[in-house]
């Protein structure tokens, strides 16, 4: 059996964000999520789950879960085998947009916390079409699960997240970089960036799916991720 399969979700999401890549890769594959809800820096989301992953595994990560994703490979490079980073960004945040992130705080800290997420994942950033709505609802159930708490936790993280560029450069484990045709958060134009960082990444376009293809367009994604599994270990 291949190593396993770590997935990370991204901000203020669950499992639930991987259901149908899970039902599919765990018939032949050991699947587990990490949750990324404990820490007030990308580095101690890290920490934290470094001591309870297995000694060496497949990391995906998607938008905040692969920033965590990168951390990991930052600290950890011998144990990730191969790495698969979707709808995310190696950049640190800027001044202007670490500062976008008071009004939710304080909005999820004042028990508005659903008001917060209507606004946090818009439906600009999926594809157009009539499944959109459809997958902000399941974003909003997944975020008011997980609680205000876990907001301000995960916000304050990404206010205060690191540059990985020179981490993407290191990487020497077969790598996927990918990302939906629509995604209005983190564009492809910055995937196809992340690819030419990293030493023989494939790059990814997932058509009909914005931020979250894993939800959009979940048989492209599974299909994507499989191809990346089967990847050899040929990089030196």
């Amino acid at each position: 059996m291949q190593e396993p399969i770590v997935l990370l979700p991204g901000m203020m999401c669950d499992a639930r964000l991987y259901a149908r890549q899970i039902s599919d890769l765990s018939q032949d594959h050991a699947v587990m999520v990490a949750p990324i809800t404990q820490g007030e820096r990308i580095s101690e989301i890290a920490s934290a789950l470094l001591p309870v992953l297995p000694a060496k595994f497949a990391l995906a990560g998607l938008s905040m879960g692969g920033i965590v994703a990168m951390e990991i490979l930052r600290k950890a490079p011998e144990r990730v085998t191969r790495v698969a980073l979707m709808d995310t960004n190696p950049l640190a945040e800027s001044p202007t947009s670490a500062a976008a992130y008071e009004p939710w705080i304080v909005g999820a800290r004042a028990g508005r916390l659903e008001e917060v997420l209507i606004d946090f994942m818009r439906p600009e950033y999926l594809a157009p079409g009539v499944a959109r709505a459809e997958v902000v609802q399941q974003v909003k159930e997944m975020g008011l699960s997980l609680g205000a708490d876990v907001f301000v936790r995960q916000a304050r993280a990404l206010q205060r997240r690191r540059d990985q560029q020179s981490v993407l450069r290191k990487c020497k484990c077969p790598a996927l970089v990918l990302c939906g045709e629509h995604d209005g958060l983190t564009p492809v134009k910055r995937h196809s960036f992340m690819a030419e960082l990293i030493p023989y990444a494939k790059l990814e376009v997932i058509p009909e799916a914005g931020h979250l293809p894993v939800l959009e367009n979940p048989s492209a994604v599974t299909t994507a991720l499989r191809s990346w599994m089967r990847q050899p270990f040929v990089l030196k």
